[in-house]
């Protein structure tokens, strides 16, 4: 039985555009998008995991908004349950430490990214959405 691993992304809004990260070639789905966040830890809820994860790997605040997508995705190395919250930066700019590169998207340029699996469903409702 795979492991279920339970994460958070934060679909970061600002002047129209989304905040989006590419995974480092060495990790898991190297070289693929995602939405920042990380994984929720013991007695955490996705809120407050999430903006702990922004900060650790962003190095900025962000005002978690509404939620957008729950999907789950069955990888080789497990099942993960994935939850979107669209955010709003409240502190600093996005920096990179576990990332290797951030662009700054419309909402329609979000197609033109090789997203992680998981986080497709998430694309395709913003992308309706807006």
């Amino acid at each position: 039985m795979k492991k279920d691993i339970y994460v958070v992304g934060a679909v970061i809004l600002e002047n129209g555009k989304i905040l989006c990260a590419q995974r480092g070639m060495t990790k898991s789905l190297g070289n693929m998008w995602e939405f920042p966040g990380g994984k929720i830890e013991e007695g955490e809820t996705p809120q407050g995991a999430l903006r702990r994860e922004i900060e650790e790997e962003m190095l900025c605040t962000v005002e978690i908004g509404d939620l957008i997508e729950e999907t789950v995705y069955e990888y080789d190395f497990g099942v993960v349950h994935l939850t979107t919250f669209y955010c709003k930066l409240l502190k600093g700019r996005p920096t990179l430490t576990e990332h290797i590169a951030i662009e700054w998207l419309k909402p329609n340029e979000l197609e033109k990214l090789e997203w992680a699996p998981a986080d497709i469903p998430a694309v395709n409702k913003i992308m309706k959405d807006f």
